[in-house]
Order: C-alpha cells, then sequence, then structure tokens
C-alpha cells in the first residue's frame, strides 16, 4: 500500500487574487489573480488530483471511491475534507456559511461548513472580519437593511501563528495582505453579505441577504472563543491546535528525525515552511498530499520543516 499520496492543487482566480501562491509557494499557475490553491480536494467544483505512484492521474473522489481501503474503510459517502491556501491581495466579502441541517434543506443537499484558518502570514497590522458587533436579531436584521457596515462588522488583529475557528453562522472575511491555511469540510457554499460596492465584468457580485438572515448566530460569540493565539510549537512534536466534530487539526515541527503515532486511517498533510521526507519522498513547502496510516499507525518524517496535518 502506498503511504504517501501526492497531489496536484486545483486553483481558483478571484478579483482579490493576487502572485503569492506561485512567487512563494512555487506552484505553476499563470495569471496575476490567483486567490486559493485547493491543495486536498474532492469537490466537484475544483478537484486535487493524484500526482505520481500507481494512482497517477486518479480525482480524489476516485481515489475515495474505487480504493477506499487506503482511507481506512472510511464509511462517508463523500471525502469529508476541503484543504486550501488562501492569499488575499485585496479583501474577500464578508460571508457566512450554512450549517450541515440548513444545507441539506437548501441546497440539494450539501454539507454545510465549519472551517478554521491558520495564519501563514499577515502584515503588522492584520485583521479579520470575525463575528458582529449586533446585540440581537433583530438590530442584526436591522444594521444589514440600513446598509450600517462599519457599525455592524467586528474587526480582530491577528497575527502569524493564530487559529481562528469559523463556526457556521459567523459572519467572517479575510482581509487584504493575509494568508492562510483553510481546513473546512468538503463544501462549496458560501452566503456573500457584503461586498463593498464591488463590480466584476461591469456588474456588483451576487449578494445572499435573506440567507445570510437566516443562519447569521446573533448575538455573535466573542472573538476570545474563537481564535487560539500563536504559541511556539517544540521541535519534533506535534501540536494540536483545534478539534472539533469535523476536524482536528495539529501542527508539526520536525528538525532532523522525528516520527510519531496515529490511530487515523489517513491524514491530510500540507507543508507550510522548509523541505524535508516523509517515509522516503521529498516534500517541500507548498506540497499537499495524504499520508496513509493504516497497518503500522506510524508517521517517519525527516529535514527541517513545519506541516500543517488534520484528521476528520
Amino acid at each position: 500500500m502506498e503511504k504517501l499520496i501526492m497531489l496536484k492543487p486545483y486553483f481558483s482566480h478571484t478579483i482579490w487574487g493576487g502572485t503569492r501562491l506561485r512567487e512563494e509557494f512555487g506552484y505553476d499557475e499563470k495569471g496575476d489573480d490567483i486567490g486559493e490553491c485547493w491543495g486536498i480536494s474532492a469537490h466537484p467544483s475544483g478537484e486535487s488530483t493524484v500526482c505520481g505512484g500507481e494512482y497517477d492521474g486518479f480525482s480524489l473522489s476516485r481515489l475515495w471511491e474505487e480504493h477506499r481501503e487506503l482511507f481506512g474503510y472510511d464509511r462517508g459517502d463523500r471525502f469529508p475534507l476541503l484543504i486550501k491556501i488562501i492569499d488575499a491581495r485585496d479583501d474577500l466579502s464578508i460571508q457566512v456559511h450554512p450549517d450541515d441541517e440548513y444545507a441539506g434543506r437548501h441546497e440539494n443537499g450539501s454539507l454545510g461548513k465549519t472551517e478554521c484558518w491558520y495564519v501563514l502570514d499577515c502584515p503588522e497590522d492584520g485583521e479579520l472580519v470575525i463575528g458582529h458587533n449586533a446585540s440581537s436579531r433583530e438590530e442584526l436584521v436591522s444594521m444589514i437593511d440600513e446598509g450600517r457596515w462599519d457599525d455592524l462588522i467586528r474587526r480582530v488583529k491577528v497575527r502569524p501563528g493564530d487559529m481562528i475557528q469559523i463556526e457556521p453562522g459567523t459572519v467572517h472575511a479575510i482581509t487584504s495582505g493575509v494568508c492562510v491555511l483553510e481546513t473546512q469540510q468538503s463544501s462549496d457554499i458560501t452566503y456573500r453579505l457584503y461586498d463593498y460596492g464591488r463590480l466584476q465584468n461591469g456588474k456588483p457580485r451576487q449578494l445572499h441577504l435573506d440567507q445570510s438572515k437566516d443562519v447569521i448566530t446573533a448575538p455573535a460569540p466573542s472573538a476570545d472563543k474563537q481564535i487560539i493565539r500563536a504559541r511556539k510549537t517544540a521541535p519534533n512534536s506535534v501540536d494540536r491546535l483545534i478539534s472539533c466534530d469535523h476536524y482536528t487539526v495539529s501542527k508539526v515541527s520536525v528538525k532532523g528525525e522525528f516520527s510519531f503515532g496515529s490511530d487515523a486511517g489517513y491524514l491530510c498533510a500540507s507543508v507550510i515552511l522548509g523541505s524535508g521526507r516523509i517515509f522516503d519522498t521529498d516534500v517541500s513547502k507548498g506540497s499537499h498530499f495524504i499520508i496513509t496510516t493504516e497497518g503500522t499507525g506510524k508517521v517517519e518524517l525527516s529535514g527541517d520543516m513545519e506541516l500543517i496535518i488534520s484528521r476528520a
């Protein structure tokens, strides 16, 4: 059984994207509007494909359907996670996601969207939109209807290494200059609440005000409950950053040789700094892959690098 399944990402071009994904992560993708690298994705909106090995050229969804033994015989009806790197040259729209129940009823059986952001880089005064300032649902609706966006939107200072959990119903946005690694449910459902009046192809982008009013949590939880502030990860260790019903996300720091055990059938992994080897395969910053741990339950690493790993 292959221990490492290397993946070729899918790239999304956006009005707020830039060039950092090519210049800093080395991706061979043209354009100055590269907004998202979908590093590990089996979602039909943008799939990763296997790069090398016995299953070269397979889409991740095909691999999931035809070779479930690689994933510890997970019984889910779809690959559960989607891992992205997002580069915001400009502000993203203010948005909110539904939960599984709402998405299942209103979005053709789609999953909802719980996600988290690990801040890879940001300006010295970097900030993210996390939550809102309305004290009740009535005030929320009033502020939306009156377009009182500056009063409504809550901005929070962040720095590299911060981890932010975005539960369904959370008003949120990545802002200019911020780059994050996002771990999320395999869903592409987003309700756009506000887009700064921008035009795309001469027209305003679609807003989803009614859906947003339906799903936004009001009042919003305090930002302190959603942010895990940056902390130093000791060399040759696995630091669990966040865990919820949909995923557990950890940071791995490697200096020299290191191994750790896992009882998961597989792990999603992305190198965010440096380079090294996983088992007998070379990896470097920007590499995305699935580690199959069925059988041995042990992951062997070497080099000088940092990774974000996740399990469903």
